[in-house]
């Protein structure tokens, strides 16, 4: 019998990650994620329910999302569905839950956007905790440094989408 487990979610950032590291020095960042869905009941009610997931990363993956990624912020994860289950060390009884181990994930919006606000200027000064984002854009993506000129799309007939053109 073939297997199959694969899943794809976007949300937002629940809380900020928090980064550690195995004893073989792998690094895993956890974090949760929050997945909204709208929708209209038969009435005319519109209503909306969250599901809450948490999320493993490993490697430099883990880093990555550790430095950039803070609570509030859209992000898009890939990866596998994984079962974990314990048993309560308080109440005796068995706990279980499910984790997306992420095999490849993209930021999404811009670079200092966080779906739950900003921040002030006077707030980040006096964090230190997190290392600071780059402001600007990055040196390759300069237009005056641009060595290759900008390619046609791969499928010219077709339609290109920008962003604002996407539903969600």
């Amino acid at each position: 019998m073939a297997n199959y487990n694969r899943i794809i979610m976007m949300g937002n950032l629940t809380r900020d990650p928090v980064l550690r590291y195995l004893p073989s020095q792998m690094a895993v960042a956890e974090f949760g994620l929050a997945v909204n869905h709208r929708y209209r009941t038969k009435t005319g009610e519109d209503r909306e329910e969250v599901c809450f997931i948490d999320c493993s990363a490993f490697g430099k993956q883990a880093e990555v999302i550790n430095q950039y990624c803070q609570k509030g912020r859209p992000l898009l994860v890939e990866g596998r569905l994984k079962y974990d289950s314990w048993e309560d060390k308080q109440g005796g009884g068995k706990r279980s839950k499910h984790v997306i181990v992420v095999d490849n994930f993209q930021l999404l919006g811009g670079r200092d956007s966080a779906g739950g606000g900003n921040r002030s200027s006077d707030e980040s000064s006096q964090d230190n905790s997190r290392p600071q984002r780059p402001q600007g854009r990055p040196a390759a993506a300069r237009p005056s440094q641009q060595q290759n000129p900008p390619q046609e799309p791969p499928f010219p007939d077709e339609q290109q989408f920008q962003e604002d053109d996407i539903p969600f």
